[in-house]
């Protein structure tokens, strides 16, 4: 199962833990969409980054897709004018319908991820086109050379402390790979939760957010570590990011509502359903 589906997956019994707040933030991601088929960054434009989210949402709530999605897609060509994270963007938003071949190629003629992130968009823009993954090798290496001194991973060589978001990845793409999760992860992942809810993006940290919080619990999901322990109070994390406009806060100092911590938000909540 690709990283899309298994997410899609969980995101999808958040509704029941919603309830009758389902509808408001039906009524939200809706209202994000755009005419040309796309979904609206925090400007109020048009991105591809945010019409990926926004298609997550939709389907973790059984919408149906936007009319115009194919055509919007369509202008971008085999995504030669993107970059690499805006191309995989592409790639995801393509999944949920028929991807062409061309963008498989596009894909090919990329560099070599250096970083966490890049390694698991790679693969997941793999999943995403059907394509056939490549020699995960350097992938692999690449991981090795970012992991941290406290045993976890970064997005850089010889940091002392790795991050949330960087181990999170690295568990979901090794577990993926087929290749053994390092034991120390689920422990070191867990010790991001605050006593009070919600993960922190890497030790130290001093608050937690939405983002950390979401891709955590999916990965520890992942591993099989139990939740039991931690579910109510991020419970708590999660209805003090909510407003009744249908939309989630990324943080507690975050004044913006958006599709992308709105899927994050679902993600989390299917977990914790």
């Amino acid at each position: 199962m690709s990283f899309r589906l298994e997410m899609l997956q969980a995101a999808r019994r958040a509704p029941a833990r919603l309830g009758e707040s389902a509808g408001l933030v039906r009524q939200f991601v809706r209202g994000q969409q755009l005419p040309d088929g796309s979904f609206r960054d925090r400007s109020g434009r048009s991105d591809i980054y945010y019409t990926v989210f926004g298609l997550g949402c939709l389907q973790a709530l059984q919408e149906p897709l936007p009319p115009n999605l194919e055509q919007y897609l369509q202008s971008f060509g085999d995504g030669a004018q993107l970059d690499f994270v805006h191309f995989t963007c592409l790639a995801r938003c393509w999944s949920v319908l028929q991807p062409p071949a061309s963008l498989a190629q596009r894909l090919a003629a990329f560099p070599p991820p250096q970083t966490v992130y890049d390694c698991y968009l790679a693969c997941g823009a793999h999943q995403d086109l059907q394509a056939p993954l490549p020699d995960t090798g350097p992938w692999l290496r690449c991981l090795e050379s970012l992991r941290s001194g406290d045993g976890a991973y970064g997005n850089a060589p010889g940091l002392l402390l790795g991050s949330t978001l960087a181990t999170a990845a690295a568990a979901m793409l090794l577990r993926h790979l087929g290749v053994a999760v390092p034991t120390e992860l689920g422990p070191w992942l867990l010790a991001q939760c605050r006593p009070e809810g919600g993960f922190v993006a890497m030790p130290r940290a001093p608050v937690p957010d939405l983002l950390s919080t979401a891709t955590a619990l999916h990965a520890l999901a992942g591993l099989r570590v139990p939740l039991d322990g931690i579910t109510e109070p991020c419970l708590d994390f999660l209805d003090s990011l909510w407003s009744n406009e249908g939309g989630f806060h990324g943080h507690w100092a975050d004044e913006h509502l958006d599709v992308e911590y709105t899927s994050y938000a679902l993600l989390a909540l299917g977990h914790l359903a």
